[in-house]
């Protein structure tokens, strides 16, 4: 086996740095020199350098390089923002079948409990994992032999998926019904074939009573706004008078789809949403700013009533599709206000890590309010607020109902399906409850939007606002800062980041 060149590869991976540094930047030095300033990239990467070559002459053991790249990488990502990442080659693979609306694997959503346990969010329903019997906050405690115990969630779905018709086996640890909080897990070995699993964005669709459609969308992907112009059809078909989307949970996804399924409630050439980069060094507007019309005739009637359910984990393209449904007056809104993730995320594909790729952040979406989404989120015209513990509640009981019929799915639960057996345990969907009685006191529309819809430039930020917000924020940044004024009273300044976790790290994880 030939011998490793550290220090050839020590310059290699200095010169990569120092180029994609450049062609990241998109003329950033270009940019700064118009304004007078010289930044020398060279000098202010050599802290890099000396790093470098002090862990490839002083660690103790032999340096992967391709982990010192890519943690670089990591690194480099990690400080821009809350949504730009570097991703891996796996992570990339796993982001295009997402994305697809199917993949090979066994159907089973994990993430962390409280302990860092690797724990079951849910099983797709009809999917290998539900069939062989995996259960909703199931902890699986090894995989294929392998303790689980230190494994990230990364780690585990690497030995969970793999090809059709391969098995997988795992090791499950289930608390016993009625059992009390301390009361040692049972524990269970189940072999799963792997299979192709279809990736459903439309997680539940029943008619509630007094003919109301309810339709509940965890994300959008490709093939979303088929499956929803499917349902409704079908809603219609059936004597539907009134529409509850609910997208509450719903971390967003593609771009396209957002627009796809405003096509099916809005009419033709209705502005979406719009988007708004950082300007050229020529003062130009960016590449990346765009405008999303609709172009098709709506599949929903006019006149016929909508109302979105929305939450503090509603984000992304979910907020897109809630903000252009309620400026045009086709949406009341129900809920909380929602997440504020409203900026666009560019994927970059990179030659060097060989199938990796930048997720960067390149523009700011608007609602044709002109109201910015970025970090202050949607209000709703009705707000209805739960306590942590109530989503938290209704969120276990949610996905717990996959393992059931249709019919006995939790939108049921609050009572509004004829002769659905409430219990004791049974979570009140309060927010749902809400839309139903709305619906059910007028089906005029035009009735509920003058009692009901606010004015969607209420309190919220314009993009003249944001605007002027981001340069003053720019200034405060190239300016020395005053040793007196502390940083919490500057009007400029963003949210912190830890303040705003991503709403997919708290309900919503990859499927495997």
């Amino acid at each position: 086996m030939p011998k490793r060149n550290s220090k050839a590869e020590f310059f290699s991976l200095l010169a990569f740095l120092i180029m994609g540094a450049l062609l990241l930047s998109n003329g950033f030095v270009a940019r700064l020199q118009a304004a007078d300033e010289q930044v020398d990239v060279y000098r202010e990467l050599e802290p890099i350098g000396v790093v470098l070559d002090t862990v490839l002459r002083e660690y103790v053991r032999e340096v992967d390089m391709q982990k010192v790249v890519e943690g670089a990488l990591v690194g480099v990502m990690g400080s821009l923002d809350r949504n730009s990442s570097f991703i891996s080659a796996a992570d990339l693979a796993a982001m295009r079948e997402d994305t697809k609306g199917e993949f090979e694997g066994i159907g089973v959503s994990i993430k962390p409990d409280a302990d860092g346990n690797i724990t079951v969010f849910h099983p797709l329903p009809n999917s290998p994992a539900a069939e062989a019997g995996i259960k909703a906050f199931d902890r699986i405690l090894a995989i294929d032999g392998k303790d689980t115990k230190g494994m990230t969630t990364a780690e585990a779905a690497d030995l969970i998926k793999g090809r059709k018709g391969t098995f997988v086996t795992l090791s499950i640890g289930r608390k016993p019904k009625d059992a009390p909080e301390d009361a040692a897990l049972e524990t269970l070995e189940l072999k799963v074939r792997r299979d192709k699993v279809p990736l459903e964005s439309v997680k539940e669709a029943q008619m509630l009573k007094g003919s109301i459609g309810y339709l509940r969308v965890s994300d959008f992907k490709d093939n979303t706004a088929a499956d929803l112009a499917k349902r409704m059809q079908e809603f219609m078909d059936a004597g539907m008078k009134g529409l509850v989307l609910d997208l509450r949970w719903n971390p967003g996804g593609l771009l396209t789809a957002s627009k796809d399924t405003c096509e099916l409630f809005l009419p033709k050439g209705a502005l979406v949403t719009y988007t708004r980069g950082r300007l050229n060094a020529d003062g130009k507007p960016s590449k990346d700013d765009l405008r999303l019309v609709t172009g098709k005739r709506p599949v929903l009637p006019e006149g016929m009533p909508v109302i979105i359910l929305v939450n503090d984990q509603t984000a992304s393209s979910a907020e897109i599709v809630t903000g252009a449904l309620q400026f045009h007056q086709r949406a009341v809104v129900v809920g909380e206000k929602t997440f504020g993730k409203g900026s666009v995320q560019t994927v970059i594909p990179l030659t060097k890590p060989e199938n990796t790729a930048l997720r960067l952040t390149t523009a700011l979406y608007y609602t044709p309010a002109d109201v910015t989404i970025d970090h202050q989120g949607i209000l709703p015209d009705v707000p209805l607020d739960m306590t942590p513990e109530q989503e938290e509640a209704l969120a276990k009981q949610m996905f717990e109902s996959f393992e059931n019929a249709p019919e006995k799915q939790y939108m049921q639960n609050h009572g509004s399906m004829t002769d659905y057996p409430v219990t004791a345990d049974t979570v009140e969907d309060i927010q749902l409850q809400r839309a139903v009685d709305i619906l059910q006191e007028d089906q005029v529309w035009e009735s509920i939007l003058e009692k009901y819809h606010r004015d969607v430039r209420d309190t919220q930020m314009t993009a003249e606002d944001a605007q002027a917000r981001n340069g003053a924020a720019e200034k405060a940044a190239a300016a020395p800062a005053a040793e007196t004024a502390p940083a919490e009273e500057s009007p400029a300044e963003e949210p912190p980041v830890e303040e705003a976790p991503a709403p997919d790290g708290d309900f919503t994880e990859p499927v495997w």
